[in-house]
């Protein structure tokens, strides 16, 4: 099993988004867009998780060729956000990362099917491979709020460029492995999404993401807004994945004791906090280590809990379908519609724009409750 190349990918892809989920803002910021435009673009990294993992994925199983599309999908990522460098007006911009994202988004999933393909006599190992995504987050969340408390931020795109080329390089090193075969479903894919507890929990994911909007838009304007050193910034961000990291570390202990159901409405719960705490004592030191501390059960608990109700709802052939209603429907258009949104909202109010993200969650857990109930009825 290739430990290292797997978790090489891992690694330099979620560099990526370390770069550019705490950053790109502050960049877009710094080329004097204004709080809707930099929504709009926000809102652009989303959307693009609606189609390229379900249009990936269907030409993966049309073709039989998953890692020579992988590998494509990266190569085209770097060439397409190479053109970043030719201009920086606000269409263009837009028009670039709609193009990167739409490749950049698309070989994640796929590439999480070679990954258990090869750890199909070893599944347990997963978390130790995926972990070195989280792992690079963090070394670059912080790394780079050291760099631009020194340099200017508009260097922020020659880093994700690297950072995307290895990507690319490392796909090269991955060899295919043998694909699974899966056991049938009893049930359609469309009966299956009619269940009430399916339903209910795929809203539940639908607004849990949309209040995650000001925080992955906004989130280190807020605090630059208050004299947080750009350092500072990096070490919060980094907090939140540290978090999430000692979270997926425990979930296969803590799932078993307490129960999926609980602990994801019990994680929705302190979500809620989360967000009422950004909005209410944004300078208030240690509450805002606190809030980000959270972040261990508004995105790693939650997430954990979420791939396990796709497994658990979703069976046989159908488990792929699964994972991709549920990305496309939380991360993508949750994340889309919870960016647009606080890019409307911004300019009017920071606070009130995070708690309306806090009133989003609630109704997030109203629906996880609902669908508890229906799943034990």
């Amino acid at each position: 099993m290739p430990y290292w190349r797997l978790s090489g990918f891992y690694a330099f892809y979620f560099m990526v988004v370390g770069a550019l989920v705490p950053y790109f803002g502050l960049y877009l910021q710094s080329l004097d867009f204004n709080a809707k435009q930099i929504g709009f673009i926000a809102s652009i990294l989303m959307l693009t998780k609606i189609i390229a993992p379900n249009i990936w994925g269907w030409l993966s199983e049309r073709s039989g060729k998953r890692l020579k599309l992988i590998r494509l999908g990266c190569l085209l990522a770097v060439i397409s956000f190479a053109a970043i460098f030719f201009n920086q007006s606000f269409l263009w911009l837009a028009w670039v990362i709609t193009v990167f994202t739409f490749f950049w988004n698309a070989v994640l999933a796929q590439f999480e099917v070679v990954t258990l393909d090869h750890l199909v006599e070893q599944p347990e190992r997963y978390s130790q491979i995926r972990v070195w995504g989280s792992l690079g987050f963090v070394a670059v969340v912080v790394a780079l709020g050291w760099v631009f408390d020194r340099i200017a931020i508009t260097y922020l795109p020659h880093f994700i460029f690297v950072f995307t080329l290895l990507i690319w390089l490392s796909s090269l090193s991955v060899k295919e492995a043998s694909h699974r075969e899966y056991a049938p479903s009893a049930l359609g894919f469309g009966q299956i999404l009619r269940k009430p507890a399916v339903y209910y929990f795929l809203i539940a994911s639908f607004l849990l993401q949309l209040s995650h909007g000001p925080y992955y838009t906004f989130y280190s304007l807020y605090l630059e807004s208050y004299d947080y050193s750009r350092t500072t910034i990096g070490l919060l961000w980094a907090l939140g994945a540290v978090a999430e990291i000692a979270v997926f570390l425990v979930m296969h202990r803590l799932m078993p004791r307490l129960g999926v159901g609980p602990l994801f409405i019990w994680s929705l719960a302190l979500t809620v906090c989360r967000w009422m705490l950004i909005a209410l004592f944004p300078e208030n030191v240690p509450l805002m280590v606190f809030a980000q501390v959270l972040h261990a059960f508004s995105f790693g608990t939650t997430h954990a809990v979420a791939m396990e109700l796709v497994r658990q709802h979703f069976s046989g052939r159908h488990l792929g379908q699964g994972q991709a209603i549920y990305l496309s429907v939380g991360f993508g258009a949750g994340g889309a519609v919870g960016a647009v949104l606080a890019g409307q909202l911004w300019a009017s109010s920071p606070s009130l724009t995070y708690t309306l993200a806090a009133v989003a969650a609630a109704l997030a857990l109203l629906a996880a409750w609902l669908g508890v109930r229906a799943r034990s009825s």
